[in-house]
């Protein structure tokens, strides 16, 4: 597979993925990359390929932080998948230092979960700039006002660490199907 030169021309923004153990940073990274890669903007990235440290397969998580780059139309980016895992906050911490923007991941299935809330304690404390939220697993639940509901607390979590919890956009989906060419 050939490295593609990515246009420098265009405006660079650090973006990163964070969220609770298993609520699908990396399926989510590996989706962006492969929808972006079918619309011309770069190569995919595997799931296998961003989770790359035999412990990190082994056990099913992230640990160390993963560099992946696409580009839009508009913009060249660099996305790093932060680890989910309480014991690896501090690769986390790296990781959120540099972005320019988060994308804050968040099971619909599960709702808001501890770490979660530790994510964005530190996204505040380094001074992540920007979030977006991917309410994922979608397709796990039946029930609107259920997702409705998970929305609001991400939105109240969000404006208690003085995010605009109330104007920060919120994209509804499954990673997981996006991943699998799945568009529903």
């Amino acid at each position: 597979m050939s490295k593609e030169k990515f246009d420098r021309s265009k405006p660079h923004v650090n973006i990163g993925t964070m969220g609770h153990i298993d609520h699908g940073k990396t399926t989510l990274t590996a989706a962006i990359t492969k929808v972006l890669a079918e619309a011309g903007g770069g190569d995919a990235t595997a799931f296998e390929d961003i989770d790359k440290a035999p412990e990190e397969r082994e056990r099913g998580i992230t640990i160390q932080i993963a560099h992946v780059e696409y580009e839009t139309e508009n913009r060249h980016y660099a996305h790093v998948d932060m680890p989910g895992h309480a014991d690896y906050v501090k690769n986390m911490i790296t990781g959120a230092a540099q972005v320019d923007g988060a994308i804050l991941v968040v099971s619909a299935a599960d709702g808001p979960m501890p770490q979660t809330r530790e994510h964005v304690l530190l996204a505040r404390q380094v001074g992540v700039p920007a979030i977006a939220v991917f309410l994922n697993k979608v397709d796990q639940v039946d029930d609107e006002e259920l997702l409705d509901l998970v929305e609001m607390e991400v939105r109240e979590l969000l404006s208690e660490y003085d995010f605009p919890g109330d104007d920060v956009p919120v994209v509804r989906g499954s990673a997981l199907a996006a991943l699998e060419g799945d568009e529903a």
